[in-house]
């Protein structure tokens, strides 16, 4: 059985004495009024994860001018009216024995959305990170004079709140790594040039934030130390960076790897597997002597590891602590296998956050995230008897929000094993956090005293139905195959059986038809683990059109590495024999030869069941899912949590 104790074991940073090791890491929520304040729920939000024992949370930036913020909701520590709320937040982490940093930042420069910024700033006049069109504004002298003036009122702000420590967002190639970096920094007065020039942005926001706050008040440098792209800073400069930053002064350094041109590093992906970026902590724990702090797809066992072997001093969980607030307390208590884990999906934190869908934070598995004043599973006074049919995503939470709120439930499920179409996206090694989501479910349903019924396709005459008062359908959806000469034959099977019966996919020449998330971890998971050559064949003119950015990112960056073949804009003609027809966007026509074709074209709703229970039981019946709507994991989570808490209505 594996040990956590070295996580709970107190460290101070400077003099400030800190619980434990782990820390949340600084992600934006979108939630702050218009006037720059923080909002009510997002108070809420942080100090519930206090309340899990996070041993420090750092807030997502603060802006020290509101017009720096680029149009992120994150909120500026720059105005007196955000004291007010900002000390209540500082006051309900520590009610939890918590400590709280604020994260002072200068903006994204370069990185600013063209959209919500005409005219980004930098460190010297280079094209826009997101329209090279665009010509950043190199800052002048006094320009950089008065943003350290900024600096020193937050962090008289931040002192005067509350926080017990303050960061500097340096991170990932924003404004201050861009001072950092020579491939941005092209200036030729004492801020570009030499090691010296070029960290004397930082040195003197360094200096200005001593200014405002008190002596003692520890200050924190977050920072990727290795760009990962071609012309980005790598380790070695970015190690005598933090040697020189040490010797002004810093107290610790939060560190990790990516920049916006490697963008699935910022926002680490389940392509880039677990603890991705200890690699970089390792190295600065042998470059510096103050502790480091360090992020990036930990789980419990790759944090306690890193500890345990000194090569980081704090573990920073970000979206782990979304999915679950009381993640430390649990492993603490020796609840390992009750954590509901992060599917890496960052559709529903980052994804909905101000960068692309203007929404506010929440998460795909705990729908409660950053909304917990509005969503919370509350006990019944009137249990009822609740069938559950289907144990995909939004049947199993369907099951365990209404268990929860103390409903007596039954789920029945037609497949030998809990997960439905989970079983086959789950597959992939990359993909362990969807397997450890099912055994999370399996543990919470066998907790909450839910009888699963395995084996059991339920047919709407059952006798038996009768007797529950609520009926949730979640019985998912099934394969579609468009009408293509061949689709039928005895070589072709679905991307379903591909990813859960491998001694299906016959020798190792695979065409896999329909270039979605499916396909595409398909052919990865055949390349990367079962030596097959698979080829993809995409009739929209991009793979995966609906997947998020940094993932698509991870996911194109694979296939390439796997030396995966893949032809968009491009139709499937027909099958014959081995031999897959298909007719590109140019017009010419090719022949591939395929040992197994693959169809992987997509899902439709099967409402047949759902239909047939709504005309014997009315309103009673909700259905939920991909039999309400194709969808992925999150919508499926959320329908399950919003059909399974709302039974007393």
């Amino acid at each position: 059985m594996e040990n956590y104790e070295v996580l709970f074991t107190p460290c101070k940073i400077g003099k400030l004495n800190i619980k434990n090791r782990i820390v949340m890491c600084p992600m934006g929520t979108n939630a702050a009024y218009a006037d720059g304040s923080i909002a009510e729920n997002r108070i809420e939000y942080y100090a519930r994860r206090a309340k899990g024992g996070a041993g420090m949370i750092i807030l997502g930036c603060q802006f020290i001018r509101p017009e720096l913020a680029s149009g992120c909701m994150e909120g500026t520590i720059a105005s007196n009216t955000s004291l007010p709320r900002l000390s209540v937040l500082c006051e309900k982490v520590h009610q939890y024995g918590a400590k709280i940093c604020a994260q002072l930042s200068c903006g994204v420069g370069r990185n600013a959305f063209p959209e919500r910024c005409q005219a980004p700033i930098s460190a010297s006049a280079i094209p826009a990170a997101l329209d090279s069109s665009i010509l950043c504004h190199e800052m002048t002298k006094e320009e950089i004079k008065e943003m350290m003036d900024a600096f020193t009122k937050a962090a008289h702000n931040a002192a005067s709140a509350g926080f017990d420590a303050i960061e500097i967002h340096a991170h990932a190639g924003y404004l201050v790594d861009q001072f950092l970096s020579p491939v941005w920094n092209k200036r030729t007065d004492e801020y570009g040039g030499s090691l010296e020039n070029r960290t004397r942005f930082a040195r003197e926001i360094l200096e200005a934030i001593r200014r405002g706050a008190p002596s003692d008040m520890p200050v924190f440098f977050r920072i990727s130390l290795d760009h990962r792209f071609e012309g980005g800073r790598g380790l070695e400069e970015s190690l005598d960076i933090l040697k020189e930053l040490e010797k002004a002064g810093v107290d610790a350094f939060d560190v990790d790897a990516g920049s916006y041109e490697t963008i699935d590093y910022i926002f680490p992906t389940a392509y880039l597997g677990d603890s991705c970026m200890a690699y970089a902590a390792k190295r600065a724990k042998e470059a510096v002597s103050v502790p480091i702090l360090n992020a990036g797809n930990h789980t419990p066992e790759t944090a306690s590891e890193l500890v345990k072997e000194g090569g980081a001093d704090f573990v920073m969980i970000g979206r782990g602590l979304i999915a679950d607030p009381d993640f430390p307390r649990k492993l603490r208590d020796g609840r390992r296998q009750e954590i509901r884990p992060c599917i890496r999906c960052n559709e529903d934190c980052i994804g909905r956050t101000a960068a692309f869908r203007m929404s506010m934070l929440s998460c795909a598995v705990n729908p409660e995230a950053c909304q917990e004043q509005w969503f919370q599973l509350e006990k019944t006074e009137n249990p009822k008897k609740v069938c559950v049919i289907g144990a995909g995503p939004a049947g199993l939470e369907a099951a365990r929000a209404a268990a929860e709120c103390g409903h007596a439930v039954t789920v029945y499920e037609k497949e030998s094993r809990i997960g439905g179409q989970l079983t086959a996206a789950a597959t992939p090694g990359f993909k362990g956090q969807l397997r450890a989501l099912l055994e999370y479910y399996r543990v919470q349903l066998a907790k909450l005293g839910v009888l699963v019924a395995l084996g059991h396709e339920v047919k709407a005459e059952e006798p038996e139905l009768a007797e529950f008062d609520r009926w949730i359908v979640a019985a998912g959806a099934n394969p579609f195959t468009p009408p293509i000469p061949g689709m039928e034959g005895g070589q072709v099977i679905s991307v379903l059986d591909a990813h859960r019966h491998k001694e299906m996919v016959k020798g190792s020449r695979i065409v896999i038809c329909g270039g979605g998330l499916s396909g595409c971890d398909c052919a990865l998971e055949l390349a990367m683990e079962h030596g097959k050559r698979p080829v993809i064949v995409e009739m929209m003119d991009r793979l995966a059109p609906k997947m998020i950015m940094m993932n698509r990112a991870s996911m194109q960056r694979m296939l390439q590495e796997q030396k995966i073949e893949v032809y968009t804009g491009t139709k499937v003609e027909k099958v014959e024999g081995k031999n897959v027809h298909i007719l590109e966007g140019n017009g010419s026509r090719k022949v591939l030869e395929a040992d197994t074709v693959i169809s992987a074209f997509g899902m439709r709703p099967d409402r047949s069941l759902a239909d047939e229970l709504e005309k014997k039981y009315g309103w009673k019946v909700r259905s939920v899912g991909d039999c309400s709507r194709i969808g992925r994991v999150g919508l499926a989570v959320r329908d399950g949590y919003f059909a399974g808490s709302t039974l007393d209505e």
